[in-house]
């Protein structure tokens, strides 16, 4: 396999087949973020992609099950494009199941919903979004390119597609500053157009960011395990479903996880529980993860 730079990819994505579409993202302006700084965002040739498969082929067999496209953002990518990449990977892993990417609100309403279910059809089945924020001021100040009201527009978009939506939020990105309206503005917009998943991953400043210059100069104070708790606890208590919340990050205090509606009152009560808990009981504070790449 042949890859630029660092590769990231999803949580939930560990087991599957990571190939290149293109490098670097084609917004690369969030102010958390800064994993595609170094890479001017170019779209790699399908001939490429293809090579990549057949060199997986020879390593790992046709039983490849899930591919994900990196590098950000590849829903960019013209649908053409995307399903020619689609069908390349069907013809060589008859079991393949789906293939994933990213795709922020931002590009996700560029495709028709004809082109989406076109690129359903080629075995695109799932689309990682990173919402991060429903609140307005704090999805501005993030500079992700989109209102709550596009981002509810966008998902809504995707989901009457019939393709799965994967929404990520940042616990504690609001800081002590706007951490209830973070949790309720967040809880307003998936409530609009509930995904199949909600991630959670709680916020730790990524040095050379804006982000974390606002934490370094004292406008952004991280938030506690406790607080993080309490934040999310409003988060739940504010979330109507249907969806499955998922805290599958490293970065968290706490593995909350249920589906919505049904196990509301469940993973409260263990909010509730972990409250009561000694701040020695979890991971260490925010601020000495800082630096770690997580």
């Amino acid at each position: 396999m042949r890859y630029e730079g660092t590769v990231y990819r999803p949580p939930s994505e560990a087991r599957s087949l990571v190939i290149q579409a293109t490098i670097g993202c084609p917004h690369n302006a969030c102010a958390f973020c800064c994993m595609y700084r170094d890479k001017k965002f170019r779209a790699r040739a399908v001939a490429d992609i293809e090579e990549d498969m057949d060199m997986a082929l020879a390593a790992y067999g046709s039983g490849v099950r899930t591919i994900f496209l990196a590098d950000g953002n590849a829903a960019v990518l013209s649908t053409d494009r995307l399903v020619a990449i689609g069908e390349a990977a069907q013809a060589r892993f008859p079991h393949l199941e789906r293939i994933t990417m990213y795709g922020s609100a931002k590009f996700l309403v560029k495709k028709t919903q004809d082109e989406w279910r076109r690129l359903a059809a080629a075995g695109f089945k799932r689309i990682h979004s990173g919402l991060e924020s429903g609140d307005a001021e704090t999805l501005a100040a993030l500079n992700k390119g989109v209102t709550p009201e596009e981002a509810v527009a966008a998902y809504a978009h995707l989901l009457e597609a019939d393709v799965e939506l994967s929404v990520y939020l940042m616990v504690g990105v609001a800081g002590r500053e706007r951490w209830r309206a973070h949790a309720i503005g967040s809880a307003a917009v998936l409530n609009q157009a509930p995904p199949h998943f909600i991630r959670l991953r709680t916020f730790v400043p990524m040095p050379q960011t804006p982000w974390h210059d606002h934490w370094r100069t004292g406008a952004l104070h991280l938030l506690t395990a406790h607080e993080a708790l309490e934040e999310t606890r409003l988060l739940v208590t504010h979330l109507e479903g249907p969806s499955m919340l998922l805290s599958d990050h490293v970065s968290n205090f706490l593995d909350v996880q249920g589906r919505l509606p049904e196990d509301k009152a469940d993973i409260l009560a263990a909010l509730d529980d972990a409250l009561q808990w000694p701040i020695t009981a979890f991971r260490p504070p925010t601020e000495k993860l800082v630096g770690l790449g997580l």
